[in-house]
């Protein structure tokens, strides 16, 4: 009896354990309302429509905040894109080591391209892995169209992020296109939610290669995309993999200013996050620091002890 008894004060011992070690106070339904109000509470503060997808990776964790609309995602898309190449060049339809030669007429007018102001004449070779850095890691609009020439146009990069379950987003538009017509943004668009499943995704390795996932990581790391957004109050020294996207100001409106991320916590834990802010009326700092005010609000939230 007394060998029974010893046994199972083990076992409820062993539970306490494993109960205290999976369960967040997070997944606490009270907790998670309170942050909820904290992150509403701040939207209201700005003139903009405001949509936030967050997951915590390894809980579980999930909270969305107008959902249901569709967000412009401007340069955002160039981290999808960045997938479908490296997916293509899984399947051994391209390498990374692959030369394309830039020419004059690659070059258009009146559009963000450090390649451009690098090579102003373009005739340069650049590799695809050099095309992916310039097009995800420095935002460039000229880089991102030739990476959409390489891989066949945008319907087969749709078409591959639809074929792996994302569907609450679609990719129709290059740069250029949205550049002769603002409207054009409005058809490369996402929900909140579904960029924050293609970013746990991409940390859970669901899509790609090892060395591919490896890849678009680090050029998602340690990118020079504006550090004014997401990664703008999280403590210095804060990991985030992100991809920020931004349009042009029309009349005092910005229709578009994004920042989407993997957050790497201080618990060794990760929060894929996406926030996108659409229709600003605030200046383009105070629009940037809307989006940094709701991402230390929920870096605190899962940083509590």
């Amino acid at each position: 009896m007394n060998v029974l008894m010893k046994r199972f004060q083990l076992l409820l011992l062993f539970l306490v354990v494993f109960l205290t070690a999976h369960v967040s106070f997070s997944q606490n339904p009270i907790e998670k309302k309170v942050l909820k109000l904290q992150l509403e509470a701040i939207m209201k503060k700005y003139r903009a429509t405001v949509g936030l997808g967050l997951i915590h990776i390894e809980n579980g964790d999930t909270l969305a905040l107008n959902n249901e609309l569709h967000f412009p995602m401007q340069s955002v898309y160039k981290f999808p894109l960045g997938l479908a190449i490296l997916n293509q060049v899984d399947k051994g339809e391209l390498t990374l080591d692959q030369i394309y030669h830039v020419t004059k007429k690659d070059l258009l007018d009146e559009t963000w391209s450090p390649l451009k102001k690098k090579f102003p004449e373009g005739n340069v070779d650049l590799t695809i892995a050099e095309l992916m850095n310039y097009s995800v890691s420095q935002s460039d609009n000229i880089a991102c169209d030739i990476l959409f020439k390489l891989a066949l146009g945008t319907k087969p990069v749709n078409n591959y992020i639809h074929g792996i379950g994302i569907t609450g987003m679609e990719i129709v538009a290059t740069e250029h296109e949205m550049r002769a017509d603002w409207k054009i943004q409005y058809s490369n668009w996402s929900t909140p939610m579904e960029m924050t499943h293609l970013l746990e995704g991409l940390y859970q390795k669901k899509y790609l290669s090892d060395s591919s996932n490896t890849f678009l990581m680090k050029l998602m790391v340690e990118s020079s995309n504006d550090p004014t957004r997401i990664k703008a109050l999280l403590p210095e020294g804060t990991i985030v993999a992100h991809k920020t996207g931004t349009s042009d100001t029309r009349g005092n409106i910005t229709d578009a200013c994004n920042d989407v991320g993997i957050i790497f916590l201080p618990d060794g834990t990760h929060l894929a996050l996406s926030v996108f802010v659409c229709k600003s009326e605030e200046n383009y700092d105070d629009t940037r620091k809307l989006i940094a005010e709701l991402s230390k609000t929920v870096f605190d939230f899962y940083s509590k002890k």
